[in-house]
């Protein structure tokens, strides 16, 4: 709208200006058959500031009758009505073509003005819509730490936890009351901090810790090692728990636990892979994992069905950090592969020359067109991996201490 004002006001004039012009140069020149006086001082050498030089022979002059508008002698001089039509002929082409030229003229400036302000608007709205870009950058990325520094952002500050872990929760307030699934915060034995994770209270008879769940696609899974490490998601929707936290709940003296994973497939069939012990070395020796027994209805994809396909007792890799015994490259499928976080679209998992599980991975896998998006290929459908729409990892305290 402001812009659309200043472009009337520029133009106005203009419309004006041409008005003008049109009236005076389609007005009519006196006929020479009308008699006008024209009355002009000697003394007098131009005409509206103009000097036409024109001369008026003598015996013109001695021709002219005296004005009727004149009482007595002057030192005015009359101009034939022939001469003066001329003379206002020719003052008002040269008048016109003054005018013309000045419109162009201001046209000509009017529009380079027009192309400069236009020019300048859209300078401005590129320039207003990288800064909105950018502050929507840094906001999502001050979300993202502020999220992954959560409660480890201030150690010091104390923070009332709600038990040891969601089996240590159910366990104390279950007896008395019913207690929903949602985020509590816990704070294993032998850690220093506290931190929030969410419990299902309900799946199973309750007291089951997340450490993963993939539902949507909405949080991107391409993550670095240290990224994994500490963890990243909404912990009510899509989130990797983090290595950290997750080997400070089973390492806690006197606990075993088992792990759960539950799949979806598209056509929402279900099944599920449990295995009765579950715990992980430290970060000196890059989480490296270790299961029991298998039971279940989805295939022990972790331990697969060849050697070379057992992901069990498997480091922690990511693309930066390569734990996965492809050394210098495994051979998959005919093709030479060098990393398989690489290979699997830069997502961190317990690889083994690649192995059959993956529930990590998201839809830009390079494999995509052969394997699911998330791989657990050991549960099938008629001799054919079953592509998996959701998954829930969580462990659970199990009664039968593995520690001593």
């Amino acid at each position: 709208m402001i812009m659309n004002s200043k472009l009337f006001i520029l133009i106005q004039p203009i419309f004006s200006l041409a008005l003008g012009i049109g009236v005076l140069c389609d007005s009519q020149v006196p006929s020479p058959s009308t008699k006008v006086s024209c009355l002009f001082r000697e003394t007098s050498s131009n005409l509206n500031g103009h000097d036409p030089k024109i001369r008026i022979p003598k015996d013109d002059l001695k021709r002219s009758s005296p004005s009727p508008l004149s009482g007595k002698k002057t030192e005015n001089c009359l101009i034939p009505c022939e001469l003066s039509a001329k003379l206002i002929k020719e003052e008002k082409h040269y008048m016109c073509r003054n005018l013309q030229h000045s419109l162009v003229s201001y046209t000509r400036s009017t529009r380079k003005l027009i192309r400069g302000l236009m020019e300048d608007h859209q300078k401005s709205l590129d320039s207003l819509s990288n800064m909105v870009r950018e502050l929507l950058n840094r906001v999502q990325l001050l979300s993202t730490d502020a999220w992954r520094n959560n409660v480890e952002a201030q150690p010091n500050k104390p923070v009332q936890s709600h038990g040891l872990d969601c089996s240590d929760i159910k366990d104390k307030v279950g007896s008395v009351s019913k207690i929903p699934s949602g985020i509590y915060i816990i704070q294993p034995d032998g850690t220093d901090y506290p931190f929030e994770v969410f419990c299902e209270m309900d799946y199973m008879d309750g007291g089951w810790t997340v450490i993963q769940r993939r539902l949507d696609g909405s949080i991107d899974f391409k993550r670095g090692w240290s990224e994994y490490m500490d963890g990243f998601g909404d912990l009510s929707g899509e989130h990797w728990l983090g290595l950290r936290k997750l080997f400070h709940i089973l390492n806690q003296k006197n606990t075993n636990f088992a792990l759960h994973v539950a799949l979806e497939s598209y056509d929402d069939t279900s099944a599920y892979a449990s295995y009765d012990n579950f715990w992980l070395e430290d970060e000196n020796r890059f989480f490296k994992m270790h299961l029991g027994r298998y039971a279940g209805s989805a295939g022990d994809a972790f331990r697969g069905y060849r050697p070379e396909d057992n992901q069990n007792s498997m480091p922690f890799s990511t693309f930066d950090i390569d734990n996965d015994g492809c050394a210098p490259f495994c051979t998959i499928d005919g093709y030479a592969v060098e990393s398989c976080s690489n290979k699997h679209n830069k997502t961190g998992w317990w690889f083994n020359q690649c192995g059959m599980a993956n529930l990590n991975s998201d839809s830009l896998d390079a494999d995509s067109s052969v394997h699911p998006t998330l791989r657990w290929d050991t549960w099938t459908q008629n001799g054919i991996a079953v592509k998996i729409k959701s998954v829930t990892m969580k462990i659970r305290r199990v009664y039968n201490p593995h520690f001593s």
